[in-house]
């Protein structure tokens, strides 16, 4: 019994030694392996975002009244897709109406006025023509008969001296010599007569010429006056119909009605009120905030990224992938803005209004590289921060938050 025992005893202290080497050389290669990843293996870096949101490629149109009114039609129903142009909500005009027929009223009026002076004016102007026309004529009759009498003044007064000539020869008796001058004295006259008629018709044409232009510009006067108030009338008839149009509460864009305010037939709004709002139809858009250390200078577009909805676990639903888009180049409230556009995903909705947080990959390193960065940024000194006055809240959630 004895050798047969010391034989399993060396048998069984060859086989330990075997499977020591067997694992110290398992270890050798696992060691090699892993220092060979640590130091020629790639691994992803990620920047990660502080919030994150689906929202509509198109800017969210809120649905805003310009005047204050009372709700005479609602159309507005959540969820409904409406169309540009569509009437939404309608405000009581009936104060606005009865004014605008009001205004159209009085223009209409008016216009009745202007037709009646241009009328007017367009008599008055053929009357003072035609009154012209006859004092020429008159004027130009009474000159002829002027000529005819001169003339014969002219003959009457040569006959008294060739008489005066033939009486101090005693040639004629001293009668015909008188009434040869009374002749010429009497025909003197009438032309001077003759001239001063003259003279008077041109003067009351002259006159009756001026009273009609005064009349005429009167009337003129008065119709400019009237195509002002014309104007005036039809510019306040046009706001109201304005006021009346803008009243009614159009679908300035195409797309749904994503949120909505409680209105009933009835109602009275404020001008500016948000009564509810359109969401664009078209394309959805990942909006997501990330710290600025994290995006200037690591963030680009075209670089992949994924994007995990809150309510719908990764773990069962996966992520969407995205690609940026868009960077902001400067800081809003603390953070950078950038854009992605998500791939649909069969397994995830893709709508507007869906929170959740992106993961963008900024760079591949060597885990040794990223190890001695994670390293660096720990033992790194942190530079204190400068006292600074500590500012006024200047909203109720600031101070709530203060």
């Amino acid at each position: 019994m004895p050798v047969p025992f010391s034989r399993t005893m060396r048998s069984l202290s060859a086989d330990g030694a075997r499977g020591y080497l067997f694992g110290f050389l398992l270890l050798i290669a696992i060691l090699g392996a892993w220092a060979i990843w640590i130091l020629a293996g790639r691994v992803s870096v990620y920047a990660v975002s502080t919030t994150a949101r689906l929202e509509a490629d198109g800017a969210i149109v809120p649905i805003q009244t310009l005047y204050a009114g009372r709700i005479a039609n609602n159309n507005l129903v959540l969820g409904r897709t409406v169309k540009r142009g569509e009437t939404l909500i309608e405000l009581d005009t009936n104060v606005q109406q009865l004014q605008l027929r009001e205004e159209r009223m009085q223009g209409d009026s008016i216009a009745a006025e202007l037709g009646t002076l241009n009328r007017v004016i367009a008599a008055e102007t053929q009357a003072m023509q035609e009154e012209q026309t006859a004092a020429a004529v008159g004027i130009q009759e009474a000159r002829a008969r002027l000529k005819e009498v001169e003339a014969a003044a002219s003959f009457a007064t040569l006959d008294a001296e060739r008489k005066a000539k033939l009486q101090a020869e005693g040639l004629i008796p001293e009668m015909d010599l008188a009434r040869a001058v009374s002749d010429a004295q009497r025909a003197r006259a009438t032309a001077e007569s003759l001239r001063l008629a003259i003279s008077r018709q041109e003067g009351e044409q002259s006159t009756h010429t001026t009273e009609r232009q005064s009349r005429i510009e009167t009337l003129r006067r008065q119709m400019n006056q009237l195509a002002g108030m014309r104007t005036k009338s039809g510019a306040a008839a046009d706001r109201l119909a304005s006021e009346v149009e803008l009243r009614r509460i159009l679908a300035p864009v195409d797309g749904k009605i994503g949120e909505l305010a409680t209105l009933r037939i009835g109602a009275v709004v404020a001008a500016g009120d948000r009564l509810g709002v359109i969401v664009p139809t078209g394309d959805v858009k990942v909006v997501a905030q990330f710290d600025p250390a994290a995006a200037f200078g690591r963030i680009h577009p075209g670089q992949s990224a994924r994007l995990r909805l809150q309510g719908f676990p990764w773990t069962q639903y996966g992520s969407l992938k995205a690609t940026v888009t868009n960077v902001a180049n400067e800081v809003r409230d603390g953070s950078v803005r950038v854009e992605l556009s998500p791939k649909p995903d069969s397994r995830l909705p893709v709508q507007h209004g869906l929170p959740g947080s992106t993961e963008i990959e900024v760079e591949q390193i060597s885990p040794v590289s990223l190890v001695l960065r994670i390293a660096g940024q720990m033992l790194a000194p942190r530079q204190p921060a400068e006292p600074t006055a500590k500012p006024e809240p200047t909203t109720k959630l600031e101070a709530q938050a203060r």
